[in-house]
């Protein structure tokens, strides 16, 4: 599974918006592979911001 996907499954499983430091512990990846990551999925729409620094799924 690529980081990306690692990064959005743990985002559905923990059912609350996560930042980029717990998404790392949650995973085992490396901050800098979960920061870029999440950039992708940002890009692709694939996640939103409830608030600052957290993100969730796109519902």
């Amino acid at each position: 599974m690529e980081a990306p996907d690692q990064v959005l499954q743990a985002m559905k499983e923990a059912q609350e918006p996560l930042n980029a430091g717990k998404i790392a512990e949650i995973t085992g990846l490396d901050r800098k592979v979960v920061d870029k990551a999440m950039a992708a999925l940002k890009k692709d729409g694939r996640i939103e911001s409830p608030k600052r620094c957290y993100w969730q799924p796109k519902a």
